[in-house]
């Protein structure tokens, strides 16, 4: 298939390099930059949390820095982990899956026993984490470190929509999809960006699609990008 990969880099390349394994053509066009935003990260942590794989390379600067690599690190899935691990954090464990899979891994290792966790998060989320930690007793404080910056459709997108070149595009967060949209709509090809196939990491994902009237939408069984890409046929039906 011809599929669109619109998530920021480095991201971006490592599912390009997966869908091609695969077979698939693949144009990779970020709509999305990721910008570091500074904040005081110091205090007296019981461990960190993330929920993105951004998390890592924004806080490379700060700080408090290597204090927070000698914590445990507490990560939604294991592409944060992974990213966290590869960051130089040593005891990370991850929840494997989303967030109520990381509240329930928090509540079980009654993670705060010793001091507040510390919510490494993005500008924009699609969960309060901080409130749903709360509600079980944990305690935790949030610093936003990065931001998404949304990026309009180039050229080369629009025509290859309008021109029918691009037959699935992957979503991996609501804030993609949400910007896929907006651009679709700003170059004045909705319709055509609507009628492809969207394969989309959750339901949560997939949400704004449905809404706006996109018909082929796929839900990937496991919030996970190897399930995501699993789902595309190997040769278009």
């Amino acid at each position: 298939m011809h599929v669109l990969v619109t998530r920021p880099e480095p991201a971006a390349e490592r599912t390009a390099a997966a869908l091609l394994a695969r077979g698939h053509d693949v144009w990779k066009l970020p709509l999305m930059t990721v910008e570091p935003i500074a904040a005081d990260l110091s205090g007296g942590w019981g461990g960190v949390i993330i929920t993105s794989a951004n998390v890592p390379a924004a806080i490379a600067a700060s700080p408090a820095r290597a204090a927070l690599l000698k914590l445990p690190l507490y990560a939604v899935g294991g592409r944060s982990a992974e990213a966290a691990r590869t960051a130089g954090f040593a005891n990370v464990t991850s929840a494997g899956g989303d967030v109520r899979d990381l509240v329930r891994l928090l509540r079980g290792r009654k993670a705060d026993a010793t001091a507040p966790l510390l919510y490494l998060a993005g500008e924009d989320r699609a969960a309060d984490l901080i409130g749903e930690l709360a509600a079980h007793g944990i305690a935790a404080e949030m610093r936003v470190v990065y931001r998404a910056v949304a990026a309009p459709f180039p050229d080369e997108l629009v025509a290859a929509l309008e021109s029918g070149d691009v037959q699935a595009v992957l979503h991996f967060s609501r804030r993609s999809a949400d910007n896929y949209l907006a651009g679709a709509h700003e170059a004045g090809i909705a319709e055509q960006a609507l009628a492809v196939r969207h394969y989309c990491l959750s339901a949560q994902v997939a949400a704004p699609l449905e809404a706006a009237g996109a018909r082929r939408v796929t839900v990937a069984p496991r919030p996970e990008e190897a399930a995501l890409i699993e789902l595309l046929p190997l040769s278009p039906a």
